[in-house]
């Protein structure tokens, strides 16, 4: 049988004997709302067939018998009303009852219901569809990742190796020996240090001269200090040399050596 919520309209079919002839009370898997449901109506009991009267032999004065004899030929005489009673043999057995079931699919007032609205287990996960998922997601943050170090730098906090100077520039030699390099401690107690020497264009064009860094470092060999020196001149013609003087003060006590560069870019 087909039972529909009164109150969101939503369409069960369920087998007769979950209902019961006597019906029962239901609730909707949906909207939980509760009703009585009335049970099947059961289909009308056939009325049994009318036998036809068997002929007898013609009588000169008709005999008629009284209600409820039999004739004599074995037939079913007719009753008051006119019809035949049903031979025992054709009588229809009695319908069985329906008992009731204690709990209708479906129906239920406890636990989930095979007929609600969204089925009572959950998805079946799929591992392909999670590790595709998983890859997407790691190339973005390698992407985004990429793009910060490209536009922002390594961060100082990283345990990565730097460069510390920048890329030899064609044509121009840096001069700057050890013996040319002074490291003392002033009469005030300052600390110094100077540094001397040459920038030469030993090509055949006109090159541009970029920023000198001078890093120093202690006994293990840790950047202590760092400055920036600005040639004096922009650019060097062929052959021609450019003297760097340049000293500073207030230096860490525990600089011990300098080294010499083109400034990173």
């Amino acid at each position: 049988m087909i039972i529909a919520c009164p109150a969101c309209s939503t369409r069960y079919v369920v087998p007769d004997s979950a209902i019961g002839v006597d019906g029962r009370t239901v609730r909707c898997a949906k909207c939980r709302h509760s009703w009585f449901q009335a049970g099947p109506e059961l289909a009308p009991r056939p009325d049994a067939p009318v036998m036809p009267v068997p002929e007898m032999a013609a009588a000169s004065a008709p005999v008629t018998p009284s209600p409820g004899s039999a004739p004599a030929d074995g037939g079913f005489a007719p009753s008051e009303s006119g019809r035949v009673p049903s031979p025992p043999g054709d009588v229809a057995p009695p319908v069985p009852p329906v008992a009731p079931a204690s709990t209708a699919a479906g129906l239920a007032e406890e636990g989930p219901s095979p007929f609600a609205h969204e089925p009572p287990f959950r998805p079946r996960r799929n591992p392909l569809k999670l590790w595709t998922i998983a890859g997407v997601v790691f190339a973005l943050v390698v992407a985004a990742l990429i793009g910060a170090v490209s536009y922002f730098g390594l961060p100082d906090w990283l345990p990565v190796a730097k460069q510390t100077f920048g890329p030899t520039r064609p044509d121009l030699e840096l001069s700057f020996p050890a013996e040319r390099q002074d490291r003392r401690t002033l009469p005030n107690g300052t600390e110094y240090f100077g540094a001397s020497g040459t920038i030469t264009n030993v090509g055949k064009d006109v090159r541009e001269v970029p920023p000198i860094l001078i890093v120093l470092r202690d006994g293990q060999n840790r950047v202590v200090y760092t400055w920036n020196v600005i040639p004096p001149k922009d650019v060097l013609k062929p052959g021609e040399s450019e003297t760097i003087n340049e000293a500073v003060t207030d230096v860490p006590k525990t600089a011990k050596f300098a080294e010499i560069g083109w400034k990173p870019e």
